[in-house]
């Protein structure tokens, strides 16, 4: 039986997340009712990180294990007529070693978080980005991200429904880039905590804006306290970009 790994686009949008649940539609099932409608049969995709709903990306991967074989160009082109009119695309298909995990053999997993810095609302970005009006202090931002870096216990910027066994992470990176009114921060680690990007890009974005200090920032991860952290950023500017293996 041919294991496929998929890399997929999507719109977050209009989901209540990757994961299947009955409180709203998912990529998940959206992507295993195409696979369904292909081969006739339930298969399950496995995906590389569990996105929160609202959230995008921009190359998710997963897995699925077909009785029939296609061929990878004629499985993603069915895939992506299945999938209209969902904001979903599936990139590219291929044929793997039976061995790999879109999840477990992931080594590092990239994320962009997207801020537009204006007091202008938003038109063309409505819905993909978190407008920030206050003018953010990114070099403030960039240094005390710099404060994260490394193994911690990050339980402050864990949501309190994390199901991970540690709230130890060893953070690879964690960048505050400014280009016009646009903030990009940029984050990579080999996997995060349930709503741990978006914790600590709403606690970053108190440090632009004066409220808190690198200081500020680096008690509240010594704290270990949800209640330490600051807002959480809406799921709108977050971007699952790139897994490696």
């Amino acid at each position: 039986m041919p294991r496929y790994k998929l890399t997929i686009e999507y719109d977050g949008a209009p989901f209540s997340g990757w994961q299947i649940q009955e409180n709203g539609p998912s990529i998940q099932g959206a992507l295993e009712t195409a696979v369904k409608a292909i081969c006739g049969e339930h298969v399950r995709v496995h995906g590389a990180g569990r996105t929160d709903a609202g959230v995008h990306a921009l190359a998710q991967v997963a897995h699925c294990d077909i009785a029939k074989h296609f061929a990878p160009g004629r499985l993603r082109d069915g895939l992506n007529a299945h999938l209209r009119p969902h904001p979903i695309g599936v990139l590219a298909a291929e044929i793997v070693p039976e061995t790999f995990e879109a999840r477990f053999s992931a080594i590092r997993r990239h994320y962009l978080y997207r801020i537009v810095n204006r007091r202008a609302n938003l038109a063309i970005d409505a819905g993909h980005v978190w407008r920030v009006p206050k003018l953010l202090d990114t070099e403030a931002m960039h240094q005390a991200a710099q404060r994260l870096i490394g193994k911690h216990d990050f339980t402050t910027f864990r949501d309190t429904e994390c199901q991970a066994k540690s709230p130890e992470k060893t953070l690879d990176q964690l960048d505050v880039l400014r280009d016009g009114d646009k903030v990009n921060i940029v984050t990579s680690a080999r996997s995060f905590l349930h709503s741990q990007v978006r914790s600590m890009v709403g606690s970053l974005v108190w440090v632009g804006e004066g409220r808190w200090s690198a200081d500020d920032l680096a008690g509240a991860l010594a704290a270990r306290s949800r209640a330490a952290c600051g807002p959480v950023a809406p799921p709108d500017g977050l971007y699952l970009v790139r897994v490696d293996y």
